[in-house]
């Protein structure tokens, strides 16, 4: 970790968006990641062989490792924020499950989010949260094989639609419902989400700090780099266990080019200037 108390990663759906998808690896490696993460980045929950091949690739290619990935979450720029709560859905996130298993296999990638999903009209919400309490259990089943975490992040109100999980507590609700053959179904600790919401980061990190699997950050309000927004992010940070061995990524929406925006990682862990090795 080059003199960092974390390991950093970046998150190539929303940062490096600059570049053509397949080029962000390569443009995060130069700027001083070793690891990156991505939103599910394929149109369909299946995606063609050759689709994948060429992310792989790319990922080979930069040098980098896929540390992050999430599970199809339906059409996020339409809106969606997830489909795991929809009866409807069961059969294409199964086949998913599959592809990501099968993705997890050629990258060594072993955390995987996934998005519980809006409120529907269609069904009630105790038939929504029995179809996700049984996505979540069979992804978990899925992933579990070769040692996969599933992810569960609440999401900040007022930008995600009729999403029920705004609070780690209602987060850590569902995972507790959950019938997982292993313990393998653990809280995304994004900063951005629960500081929207207005959540005691310190507090809620601290509270937490057993189910935590992965963190998240962005500054809010904005969505934007640490110190853009108003967010205690170094607190936070501090406030996690010593022992806390997994990668802090980073998922903002940088206010400028993102090379230019990596300066604020000094300021929060007392580390060496970014453009070292993250």
């Amino acid at each position: 970790m080059h003199g960092h108390r974390f390991s950093y990663a970046a998150n190539i759906s929303i940062m490096f968006t600059e570049y053509e998808f397949l080029d962000r690896p390569a443009a995060a490696r130069a700027a001083g990641f070793t690891k990156i993460e991505t939103w599910w980045p394929f149109a369909e929950p299946v995606a063609e062989p050759g689709q994948v091949d060429a992310l792989i690739g790319a990922i080979d290619a930069a040098g980098v490792r896929l540390i992050g990935l999430n599970f199809f979450g339906g059409d996020l720029a339409a809106g969606q924020r997830g489909v795991a709560s929809h009866p409807d859905a069961a059969a294409d996130l199964a086949a998913n499950a599959e592809q990501v298993a099968a993705i997890a296999g050629r990258t060594g990638c072993r955390n995987f989010n996934l998005l519980y999903g809006q409120r529907d009209d269609r069904w009630t919400p105790a038939e929504q949260e029995a179809a996700a309490i049984r996505a979540i259990g069979q992804a978990a089943a899925t992933v579990a094989t070769f040692g996969g975490t599933v992810l569960l992040e609440p999401l900040a109100k007022g930008l995600n639609g009729a999403y029920p999980l705004t609070t780690a507590d209602e987060v850590v609700a569902v995972i507790d419902a959950v019938a997982a053959p292993a313990d393998n179904v653990r809280l995304l600790f994004d900063v951005f989400h629960l500081g929207s919401n207005g959540a005691d980061l310190v507090a809620e990190a601290r509270r937490h700090a057993a189910r935590i699997g992965h963190v998240q950050l962005a500054d809010s309000p904005g969505r934007g780099e640490p110190g853009s927004g108003t967010l205690p992010i170094a607190a936070a940070l501090a406030a996690l266990p010593s022992g806390y061995a997994g990668v802090v990524a980073c998922e903002y929406r940088p206010t400028r080019a993102t090379e230019e925006t990596l300066d604020w990682i000094s300021a929060v862990d007392g580390a060496p200037p970014a453009g070292t090795d993250l």
